[in-house]
């Protein structure tokens, strides 16, 4: 079984996703283009309440060029979140965003009202009412 850790590998140093990975990869396939999901929202649908950062370390490994649509993802504020070890990506997020359509106001902003995903009833939601068996 692997281990925790925020770069996602497993504890045997290998490069292959954790199972946890594997299902945010999954949910984030799952939006469509033209509209954005929050690193919370992936979380709360996927049962990790609070864990919105994990779901970060996960996309902030994958590659730009992989068919996992990372740049879809975005904080709670409706911004990009801004980072230098991501050399880059910043303006490639921003670029692969309004190339689907989705627009940003003058303070760098996505209008969550508009753009959010209506995402299908969280995993753990089901489990709790029972129909996932």
């Amino acid at each position: 079984m692997a281990i925790f850790n925020p770069q996602g590998m497993a504890a045997s140093g290998t490069n292959h996703p954790i199972p946890l990975y594997k299902q945010i990869y999954q949910m984030v396939r799952q939006i469509p283009p033209g509209q954005v999901a929050t690193y919370g929202q992936i979380a709360n649908l996927l049962g990790l309440y609070g864990r919105a950062r994990q779901i970060g370390y996960a996309l902030y490994r994958v590659d730009p060029d992989s068919d996992i649509p990372w740049h879809r993802v975005i904080n709670a504020q409706g911004k990009i979140s801004p980072s230098p070890s991501r050399h880059g990506s910043d303006e490639l997020q921003r670029h692969l965003l309004e190339a689907e359509g989705v627009l940003f106001d003058r303070h760098d902003r996505i209008d969550l009202s508009a753009y959010r995903w209506q995402s299908p009833v969280s995993i753990a939601e089901e489990e709790w009412e029972g129909t996932i068996t």
